[in-house]
């Protein structure tokens, strides 16, 4: 099975929950970042999960993006070298596989990604498994709370059972 687990990340929550997800999936799934999944990478893929951090109750803008260049509150600058998944799914070439989505939030009722994702792979003929899964940052910036590496992790794993 050619799996391959696809994230944007500003401040490494969604790089580490894509890398868990990875991992449950099984040795030979690929984790990459959006500058790293090319078309040609990801060409003929079985399953495609993707992800990506809430910001402004959606997956980034460029103009949020944007924005970020002034954030002085956080830990450590963003992450921006790579393109926003927005950009990212629009390359996306047709396929016949299973797609799969997850998002890393602040809870309560701030957005989500997940769900955005899951359509736009289903567009490229991606059919979707699983339900769009939430991974809980205890703020902005993070960090993870606890136990969602290991929640990602056996999402992964449950994904790998249900395509055999």
């Amino acid at each position: 099975m050619k799996a391959v687990v696809v994230y944007e990340s500003l401040w490494g929550n969604t790089a580490a929950i894509a890398h868990a997800i990875a991992a449950g999936l099984g040795k030979e799934a690929r984790c990459l970042s959006t500058l790293e999944a090319t078309p040609e990478v990801i060409k003929g893929a079985d399953l495609i999960v993707a992800g990506s951090p809430v910001l402004a109750f959606r997956m980034p803008s460029e103009k949020v993006r944007a924005s970020l260049h002034n954030e002085t509150a956080a830990p450590h600058p963003p992450d921006l070298s790579h393109p926003p998944m927005q950009q990212w799914l629009k390359t996306v070439p047709p396929g016949q596989g299973r797609g799969a989505a997850f998002d890393t939030r602040v809870r309560g009722p701030f957005g989500s990604a997940a769900p955005a994702i899951a359509k736009a792979l289903g567009k490229q003929g991606y059919q979707t498994i699983g339900k769009p899964q939430g991974y809980i940052v205890t703020g902005k910036y993070g960090p993870l709370r606890e136990g969602e590496i290991d929640r990602a992790r056996e999402w992964g794993a449950e994904l790998a059972k249900a395509i055999g």
